[in-house]
């Protein structure tokens, strides 16, 4: 009793959930923006049907997680997300839902799943981000994030389209930059090359972007999945799933995509 205790305080710390549905066809895992926590997308949760449960997970360094130790790399964050979710993942179908350094998160805890435990999302859909194995993603690896100032942080935050969490208070601006800044860490640790990892998915990959964000190479999303890939774009800037209207498109038309999995 007591390891299940553990086992259920670390769930509660790493994935959140707003709406138990226990008999739910398929679970949706969304993965935040950096700097991100749960605050949004687990409220996704009380909009869709009962055939879907969403959870959303919770890095180091934020909400109830204050106190925990940010995590360095991507493998660590792969590790602590996989140990957490994978009880769950095993008695259902399961989708990922990634917001720009939530689609990378995802995208490797998905190659980590079907590598290690022959685990897949029956899809995986992507927000606001270049493809994993794009060359537009090079130019993001050498920044120097972590040893920019805090104005340096914000004006880049602000090329990126800024972040809904951007408050006037001072020590919450604080602490939206330090995790922004340990989350871009992680994202710059990761790289993917289909050649050397002998992995690919084969689930369909679903790619949403801001009709005014700056451009993506979503197109070489194909390229990492046997599946089918397809492209939608929202009216908006980087944080276009925050409108009411894209998010009532998004659950609508993520739900169809689950539902006709054929779960």
């Amino acid at each position: 009793v007591l390891v299940l205790g553990f086992f259920f305080l670390g769930m509660e710390k790493v994935i959140a959930c707003a709406e138990k549905r226990p008999n739910a066809l398929c679970k949706l895992i969304c993965f935040p923006w950096a700097g991100g926590g749960t605050a949004q997308l687990v409220q996704w949760g009380k909009l869709f049907s009962n055939s879907i449960e969403v959870f959303c997970v919770r890095l180091p360094g934020r909400e109830t997680r204050l106190n925990d130790p940010f995590t360095k790399d991507m493998t660590s964050a792969v590790n602590e997300v996989t140990s957490v979710l994978l009880k769950e993942l095993q008695g259902k179908p399961f989708a990922f839902f990634g917001h720009s350094f939530g689609c990378y998160l995802s995208f490797a805890v998905a190659l980590h799943l079907k590598e290690k435990y022959g685990l897949e999302p029956v899809h995986l859909f992507i927000s606001g981000a270049h493809a994993p194995n794009s060359q537009a993603i090079l130019p993001m690896k050498s920044i120097p994030m972590p040893d920019a100032n805090d104005e340096e942080v914000l004006a880049y935050i602000q090329i990126l389209g800024g972040t809904p969490e951007l408050l006037p208070n001072e020590d919450l601006r604080k602490e939206l930059l330090l995790t922004f800044r340990e989350d871009f860490r992680i994202f710059q640790t990761f790289s993917f090359e289909k050649a050397e990892t002998g992995i690919s998915l084969s689930c369909d990959i679903t790619c949403f972007s801001g009709s005014d964000d700056k451009p993506y190479d979503l197109r070489a999303w194909q390229e990492v999945t046997s599946g089918d890939t397809s492209f939608y774009e929202l009216p908006g800037g980087h944080f276009y799933l925050l409108e009411p209207s894209n998010g009532i498109f998004l659950i609508k038309h993520i739900t169809r995509c689950i539902e006709n999995a054929g779960l």
